[in-house]
């Protein structure tokens, strides 16, 4: 029995759009990098990070009432800094692995 090659077609950079149902055509939107998504949870954790501070500023002067939203405020920077120290973590290990390679 003998055994063929398999023949591989290339792989062609086709433009994707799609047709709603009320006939518009959308235009395809655009791709972010890994660094733009780094990038914007970045400046999302400041912001989150500066608001808490802020609250945790009034609050002491006495002009914030409810305190629930300066807890809140302070539990979603805390989050938000927990999961950028792990996205960090995750990256220095993956390019500590890679220098472990040998090529």
């Amino acid at each position: 029995m003998e055994i063929e090659p398999l023949q591989m077609t290339p792989v062609k950079a086709v433009t994707m759009s799609a047709e709603s149902h009320l006939g518009e055509t959308l235009a395809p939107e655009a791709v972010k990098t890994f660094g733009e998504y780094l990038t914007d949870s970045l400046k999302e954790a400041n912001r989150l990070q500066k608001r808490s501070e802020a609250l945790n500023a009034a609050l002491a002067a006495g002009e914030i009432n409810d305190i629930s939203e300066v807890v809140i405020a302070s539990q979603k920077a805390d989050i938000a800094l927990h999961l950028t120290m792990q996205v960090k973590n995750r990256a220095v290990a993956a390019y500590q692995e890679l220098m472990r390679m040998q090529v």
